[in-house]
């Protein structure tokens, strides 16, 4: 699995988070990662292509970092609120939250990942998940954070 595939996974996680309780955030990851037993002629509940097709490497890496992210939420958010003029986390979307979220937890704890990556990568979730406006808006915040 590609690498953006994986972020694209993390965001997804990440903006469901948003909608659950912390203690919620398990169960979920593990609704997610559920795979439903395939039977004759029954369709699959998800697209070909999708996560199931995730080694349980790329699985467990995709878990984790979007538990990170949700746990330190409140000090990625305030990063994020320290440069939003006008815009505070609580009035942002979530799609664009969680794209933020994760550009944000990627720019300042994976060291694998260049910045001018992370802000490149959370644009173009951004153009897949957001508004019309929300990759220069997201651009402009990740811009103010470097």
């Amino acid at each position: 699995m590609k690498r953006s595939e994986i972020r694209e996974h993390v965001f997804r996680l990440t903006f469901a988070g948003s909608f659950h309780t912390p203690d919620e955030l398990p169960g979920q990851l593990e609704a997610y990662f559920w795979e439903p037993p395939k039977e004759a002629g029954q369709k699959p509940d998800r697209e070909e292509g999708e996560l199931p097709q995730a080694s349980e490497t790329e699985k467990q890496y995709i878990q984790q970092k979007a538990e990170k992210i949700c746990a330190l939420a409140e000090e990625l958010d305030g990063r994020i609120n320290a440069v939003a003029k006008g815009w505070k986390t609580d009035r942002m979307g979530k799609a664009e939250l969680a794209i933020l979220r994760l550009a944000v937890y990627e720019m300042k704890y994976d060291e694998d990942i260049p910045e001018k990556v992370a802000i490149n990568e959370a644009v173009e979730l951004a153009k897949r998940y957001g508004g019309t406006d929300s990759p220069a808006f997201v651009n402009g915040i990740l811009a103010k954070i470097v």
